[in-house]
C-alpha cells in the first residue's frame, strides 16, 4: 500500500514537472519576437466638385439707424429679384440676419486720434447653395446689374464641395488596404516567405488638394481645399503583418 503511494507521488511529481515545462515553453513562445513587415498603400483620385456655395454681402449708410436699415430692405428686394430672374430657386438662397452697427470716422488731430460718428451702417450677406456649378460661376463674374442700381457688392470667390466624400472615403480605405497587402505579399515573396495574419492597421491624413498645384501642402491635420471645383484625394494606409 505504502508502495503504490510512492508510485502516485511520483507519477505526479512528473506530471507536475511536464506541465511547468509546458508552461514555460509557451511563456518563451509568446515573449519570443515574431517577424513581421510594414507596409504603406497609398490612393490617390482626381474628382469634380458637385456642389458650390457663394457668399456676398453688401451694406448700407445713414446717420439715423432706421434709414439705413429701410435702404437695406429696400435693397434686399432689388436682389432678390435679381436672384430670380437669373433663375436661383428661393431654396438655395439664405438671406442672413441684417446686422447693423455705428461707424466712426478717424483721424489723427493736434497729437491725437480723434473719432466722429459718421452714421449706421447696416449690413446684409447672402449665402446660396447650388449643384448647378456653372450657372452660379456665371452669376459670380457677372453682377454688373447691381452695380448699375447702386448696390455695392462685396463679391467672395465661391467655394466648392463634395457631397458624396465620405462614400469616396470609404472606397479610398479599401484601395488603400489592398495595395499595402499587394506591396506586402511581393516583399515577402521575394524574402523567400510567406505572409502572415494582420498584426494591426492605422490609417493616415484624408487630403484634399487642388491637382498639380504648388499653392498648398499637405499638412498633419489634412488639407481640405475649397477653392478648386476639380479636386484630388489622397489617403494612406500603414499595415503590418505576421510572416510565417
Amino acid at each position: 500500500m505504502k508502495n503504490k503511494a510512492v508510485v502516485i507521488a511520483i507519477i505526479a511529481s512528473i506530471g507536475f514537472f511536464l506541465a511547468a515545462i509546458a508552461v514555460g515553453i509557451a511563456y518563451y513562445m509568446s515573449k519570443k519576437p515574431q517577424k513581421t513587415v510594414s507596409v504603406v498603400g497609398l490612393v490617390e483620385k482626381d474628382f469634380t466638385s458637385d456642389l458650390i456655395v457663394w457668399e456676398f454681402d453688401y451694406a448700407t449708410k445713414d446717420m439715423d439707424m432706421k434709414q439705413s436699415y429701410a435702404k437695406l430692405k429696400a435693397q434686399n428686394e432689388i436682389v432678390k429679384a435679381y436672384l430670380k430672374n437669373a433663375g436661383i430657386p428661393d431654396k438655395e438662397v439664405d438671406f442672413k440676419k441684417i446686422t447693423t452697427r455705428p461707424t466712426y470716422n478717424s483721424y489723427y488731430s493736434n497729437g491725437h486720434w480723434v473719432e466722429d460718428f459718421d452714421g449706421y451702417e447696416a449690413s446684409q450677406t447672402v449665402r446660396i447653395e447650388s449643384r448647378d456649378i456653372e450657372k452660379i460661376e456665371a452669376l459670380t463674374r457677372d453682377i454688373a446689374e447691381l452695380y448699375d442700381q447702386n448696390i455695392m457688392i462685396n463679391n467672395n470667390n465661391p467655394e466648392y464641395y463634395y457631397t458624396k466624400l465620405s462614400d469616396l472615403k470609404i472606397q479610398m480605405l479599401a484601395e488603400a488596404s489592398q495595395d499595402a497587402k499587394n506591396r506586402a505579399e511581393t516583399i515577402t515573396k521575394n524574402a523567400g516567405a510567406k505572409l502572415g495574419d494582420l498584426k494591426s492597421a492605422n490609417m493616415g491624413v484624408f487630403q484634399i488638394t487642388k491637382p498639380n498645384s504648388s499653392e498648398e501642402d499637405y499638412t498633419w491635420g489634412g488639407a481640405f481645399n475649397t477653392s478648386s471645383k476639380e479636386k484630388r484625394a489622397s489617403i494612406n494606409m500603414r499595415l503590418t503583418y505576421y510572416v510565417k
